[in-house]
Order: structure tokens, then sequence, then C-alpha cells
């Protein structure tokens, strides 16, 4: 089986990190990787996407033009990719950030108000976090011990005492 996940929004809005995320939950359950971030000169606040493959077999390319998961935290890129989004796959959105919904009734979207979730649980800037865990359920790839590890690489050790909190962000996205 392969997974072609885009993962797009605003720079600073943590989008490469939940890719990467991502990226090595695939690789610690001992699949083929590819990740492929993208992002405007402008870095924070500019645009930013990351293009995330695992797959049981090899890889062909890195670039997904035809996404199979979808994860948005912003309008503008809710507008660029819902309709890119193949026949059959899923859309993880914040409805917090993300004005309107799609007509589509070939995919499933699961509209999520993650910024707001957030907030009220004290995870302030961990609404990718949640997504995450959303798509990470919803998607199948939800080893934990592989996403349990992959949070504990990702996370710099200047910034371990996040950990904890990033779980629970990821648990309270897989529970939704």
């Amino acid at each position: 089986m392969t997974h072609e996940l885009l993962l797009a929004g605003f720079g600073g809005q943590g989008i490469l990190f939940a890719g990467k995320l991502l990226a090595y939950v695939g690789l610690y359950s001992e699949k083929e990787v590819s990740w492929l971030p993208s992002y405007g000169p402008e870095m924070r606040g500019g645009t930013c996407n990351c293009s995330v493959t695992i797959s049981d077999s090899p890889i062909g390319s890195p670039l997904i033009l035809e996404p199979n998961e979808l994860l948005v935290m912003n309008t503008p890129s809710f507008d660029k990719f819902i309709g890119a989004v193949k026949a059959g796959g899923i859309a993880v959105i914040d409805s917090t950030l993300v004005e309107g919904t799609t007509d589509r009734t070939d995919i499933k979207c699961f509209y999520i108000p993650a910024t707001k979730l957030a907030t009220d649980n004290n995870l302030k800037g961990m609404a990718n976090i949640i997504l995450a865990g959303k798509l990470l359920k919803e998607s199948g790839l939800t080893d934990e011990a592989a996403i349990e590890k992959a949070l504990k690489k990702v996370i710099p050790p200047k910034k371990a005492e996040l950990t904890e909190a990033n779980m629970t962000a990821l648990k309270l996205g897989m529970s939704l």
C-alpha cells in the first residue's frame, strides 16, 4: 500500500515538522519513505507544504500531484489542494482557520477545530500535531510504538520537555 500525503499551510504552523514526524512514523514502521518540503521565500508566514510518501514498495518520485491524504491548516492551501485529492482519499482540515467546506462527495473530509483544541487543552502551537494524529488514525498508519519512536526522533534534545505534550496532542487527534 502507498500513502501519498500532502500537508499545507503557512510557514510557522509546523507543517514541515508534522511532515517529518509522519515520514519517521513510516520509517519506523519499516516502510519506504520520501519527504519533500516546499516553502515560499517568506518562510514564517509564507506558504508552506510538504509531500510525504510512505509505501511498501520503492518510491519512484517524491513529488505528489494527487495525494490520497491531505492535511491543511489555512484557507489558501485548502482552496489550492482540495481538488487534487484522489477519489476515495481523505482530507483533515483545521476548521478553526479554514473558511468554508468542500462539496466533494468522493473523499472523506474531517473538519477539526485543531487550533481551538490546542488552545483549550494547553497545547499552544500543536494544532499541526492534533491534525497529524487524526491523519494517522484515518490513514491506518497508527502503530503507536512507531509513533512514539518518531516523536522522540523529531523533537530536538533541547526541546525534549515538549515530548509529552506532543504525545498528548497526537492522542487527542487520534481520539477525534
